[in-house]
């Protein structure tokens, strides 16, 4: 049997190697595991401590391995953290915006790509600008009401 494919899948840009890497060490990094394997190695190192007699060597290992990891995590959070606030930003504009009802293409919006959170916030940005011209404040606009103008236009 085969399944369909929606012209909206074809379309969908694929997300970089990069993207995803970030968004799989982030989320193996943050297990539980990876804490305890951290906590494993911590205390090896201390009991390797008096075979060692304690001696730079010794310290430097743990003292480069530290460094290296951080200053590699400090990247990757960084970037998953840019990505996780512009999809909760949109999530916010969607619910003030909608009043009522949400966007159904607003769920899952951390999953999508930055090329494709951009589009949204675009498509917000034109939202505010819309709300700021109108008289009354309890008027409501939608992404869908502004695709729906943009294609007309």
């Amino acid at each position: 049997m085969r399944h369909k494919v929606e012209a909206t899948q074809l379309n969908k840009p694929v997300k970089g190697h990069f993207e995803r890497f970030a968004g799989l060490a982030t989320k193996v990094t943050g297990s539980t595991q990876a804490f305890l394997a951290a906590c494993f190695i911590i205390a090896a190192w201390i009991i390797t401590g008096p075979i060692f007699d304690y001696s730079d060597t010794w310290q430097l290992v743990i003292n480069t391995g530290t460094t290296v990891i951080t200053f590699l995590m400090v990247f990757l959070i960084q970037k998953t953290q840019n990505k996780e606030s512009v999809a909760t930003q949109i999530k916010l504009n969607e619910l003030i915006a909608a009043h009522e009802r949400t966007s159904n293409n607003i769920i899952n919006v951390e999953d999508l790509s930055e090329e494709e959170l951009e589009t949204l916030h675009k498509y917000y940005t034109l939202l505010a600008r819309r709300a700021k011209k109108d008289k009354s404040i309890y008027q409501s606009h939608s992404v869908e009401e502004i695709s729906t103008h943009h294609k007309t236009k």
